[in-house]
């Protein structure tokens, strides 16, 4: 388990790869995404011990899209079961990871109140919305840009962990610490990706929504609204078979079954 340093090219091109992965099986793709938000959001109607549980589970379903990434890459059939591959390999590795996942957000969410008085992780935590003045006030914005601060290096530490702990056989810890350094060493083209990605995912979307409203005077606005969930179906999968890509530059790996 070797990480290797790619070029920006490389990581500019990682989305372009997951939407080629995307189209392989777009109706296998649709169904596990569809299963996937079925399942947190029955998880997340148990008041907190849902959002306990839907944390934890996250490094697990990772696998899934991952494992579902790979079938595609190497022509293969996108079936349900693949959703559940963290779960049938490493399982306590990947519940480890999902302990240290929950752990993570807690203090970042803990570090924000001290902006906020604790706004954004209520709305996180308890769906407590807050109100339209505290959502403008310089102490929220304050506490989103503190939470965008520490989650980035928890990103960096878990974009690569449950692969690696599911297919090379590495614990939780190794296998966060292997993450963090393969995503330091390839800033670049990580830095590639997230700009393609904001851009494409982002900017691209809201231009184009915009100006239609724009056009019609605003007459057209509930059915442009009405095509963000659409853009949302393709977005999301399309993200996770990224991941893959991302994962299969860096760590040289296989399409095959390890």
């Amino acid at each position: 388990m070797q990480a290797r340093i790619v070029s920006a090219g490389r990581g500019a091109r990682w989305l372009a790869e997951g939407w080629r992965l995307f189209r392989v099986a777009p109706l296998g793709w649709l169904a596990l995404v569809f299963a996937y938000w079925l399942l947190m959001t029955v998880a997340s109607l148990i008041p907190l011990l849902g959002v306990v549980a839907a944390s934890v589970l996250v490094p697990a379903f990772s696998v899934g899209f991952m494992a579902a990434a790979r079938a595609a890459s190497s022509g293969g059939a996108l079936e349900l079961g693949l959703l559940f591959e963290g779960f049938r390999t490493s399982l306590k590795s990947q519940l480890a990871l999902g302990v240290a996942y929950f752990g993570c957000l807690a203090l970042v969410l803990g570090a924000t109140a001290l902006a906020d008085g604790g706004a954004l992780a209520r709305w996180m935590l308890a769906g407590e919305r807050p109100g339209e003045a505290v959502l403008r006030s310089e102490e929220f914005l304050a506490a989103l840009a503190l939470a965008a601060a520490l989650y980035l290096p928890v990103m960096m530490m878990f974009w690569f962990a449950p692969p690696l702990a599911a297919w090379h056989s590495s614990g939780a810890a190794k296998a966060l610490f292997f993450s963090f350094f393969a995503c330091l060493m390839n800033w670049r083209a990580f830095l590639a990706y997230a700009a393609v990605t904001a851009a494409l995912t982002l900017l691209a979307p809201f231009v184009a929504l915009s100006a239609l409203m724009l056009a019609s005077g605003g007459a057209l606005r509930a059915p442009v609204m009405s095509l963000v969930f659409p853009l949302l179906i393709v977005l999301l999968p399309t993200l996770f078979a990224s991941f893959y890509a991302s994962y299969r530059d860096v760590f040289g790996a296989s399409d095959k079954r390890v």
